[in-house]
């Protein structure tokens, strides 16, 4: 049970050092087990990412192989899944398509080989996302009440009342990282109301988010004790919410709601991890990126800025079209559970299937001029940045609104964020965004 990872005594959470800062000082101390990428179309690698030249290596494929296969690399054989139609087609097909830890998961990485096969069974997080029918039904309904619209609504005047806070506390005129003062901030804040979590450790979630969601941390196996270590504090820390709110009526934070769950109240210590783990990266990284790839997309293309700043009823589709062009996450893993084909090719039982958003929302054949920022693009909420099918983002109503609030928010005190200093992107194949971005505020 979720209660038995109780703490017993006092207990200091450690703050650093950072999912980043752990792995870049890895890789510099072990330059030969940087991972070798020697296929043209392997994606898997993070170097395009951070250094942001991935789009035409996607575009190419889209064009000559939407769906193809590469071997070999760090992160074994898999297929590549490329075009908005082919993706919908996975996605439609859950049980073909298995999304269950038990198979694989929904990331591209892949437990060692060698890995001792009780530290495996220790180190397995199960999560809803990452399971099949029936468990994921019973799962994602227990937390899905947190997400209605009626609740949404009735959150929007607090997340008005905190992004306006924020954007009051900001300098004009001088340098400053958005990324740290409102898209980590603002994020990290919703998710400890959502949780019901103490607002003066709130970091926490951020800190603990980065070391959870970073698959290339897999690539680096001295840092893997580390990286379990830091997700045992974090249930550590969430079982003294638990034990806390046992016996007590139910509330709306999502500790309540699994509490009060027949799906989720016997869940196993590794369980209780798991979904902590989707909860916090799901409602963290993504909007977080989002929030900061807006501030960069409307600087990269100030056509588009004025268009917005000139008719803020744009807003509501421009956030649609922000989440198409930024992409928080690259891509969701399945694994086939039968042969199959798909779309002309031979999927055998057991193939892991990469499915690329990023490439599916730059797709020609869906949407024109994929590569441009078009706050009015007509068909903009076609994105799939939010997943297809039974898995779709549970979250998507409300980072919608907090994303809609800060664009509407920063409207109405004639702020605009302009990049002016250094700018560093996430290393990452899965989470996609930015690490560090410096701006400074100007009145329009």
């Amino acid at each position: 049970m979720a209660t038995q990872l109780a703490p017993e005594a006092p207990f200091t959470y450690r703050t650093s050092p950072t999912a980043n800062e752990a792995f870049e000082e890895w890789l510099a101390a072990n330059p030969q087990a940087r991972p070798h990428h020697t296929h043209k179309w392997d994606v898997s690698r993070s170097d395009i990412y951070v250094e942001d030249r991935w789009g035409p290596i996607f575009a190419e494929m889209r064009r000559e192989a939407p769906i193809n296969k590469v071997t070999g690399t760090p992160y074994g054989d898999y297929w590549n899944i490329v075009t908005h139609k082919a993706i919908q087609h996975v996605e439609s097909l859950p049980e073909l398509f298995s999304s269950s830890w038990e198979h694989g998961g929904i990331t591209i990485g892949d437990p060692p080989e060698d890995i001792d096969p009780a530290k495996l069974a220790e180190r397995q997080l199960p999560m809803f996302i990452a399971m099949d029918r029936p468990e994921h039904t019973g799962q994602r309904r227990t937390v899905a009440p947190a997400f209605t619209p009626a609740e949404i609504a009735r959150m929007e005047a607090e997340i008005r009342h905190r992004t306006g806070e924020v954007l009051d506390s900001l300098p004009w005129g001088e340098k400053f990282d958005w990324v740290d003062k409102v898209s980590i901030e603002l994020t990290t804040g919703m998710l400890a109301i959502l949780f019901g979590f103490p607002w003066q450790d709130r970091r926490l979630l951020t800190f603990w988010s980065d070391w959870a969601g970073d698959v290339e941390l897999t690539l680096a196996q001295d840092l893997a004790d580390t990286r379990f270590g830091l997700l045992q504090e974090m249930a550590h820390y969430f079982s003294r919410l638990w034990m806390e709110r046992m016996g007590k009526a139910p509330s709306p934070d999502l500790i309540s709601m699994m509490i009060h769950s027949p799906a989720m109240s016997k869940m196993s210590p590794q369980e209780f991890m798991g979904n902590l783990v989707l909860l916090i990266v799901g409602g963290n990284d993504t909007t977080r990126n989002t929030m900061s790839g807006i501030v960069h997309a409307l600087d990269q293309f100030p056509d588009q800025r004025a268009l917005l700043e000139g008719d803020p009823s744009l807003i509501p589709n421009a956030v649609q079209e922000c989440l198409r062009f930024v992409t928080p996450l690259a891509h969701m893993r399945r694994t086939c559970t039968a042969d199959n084909e798909l779309f002309g090719q031979q999927i055998k039982a057991g193939d892991k299937v990469v499915m690329w958003y990023l490439s599916a929302n730059r797709d020609e054949t869906v949407f024109e001029n994929p590569d441009k920022l078009i706050v009015d693009r007509p068909n903009a909420r076609r994105h799939l940045a939010f997943g297809h099918g039974i898995h779709r983002c549970v979250g998507a109503r409300l980072a919608e609104l907090q994303l809609r609030v800060l664009l509407e928010e920063m409207h109405e005190r004639k702020m605009r964020a302009r990049v002016a200093g250094e700018v560093k992107r996430v290393r990452a194949n899965f989470v996609h965004g930015f690490r560090k971005m410096e701006v400074v505020l100007e009145k329009r």
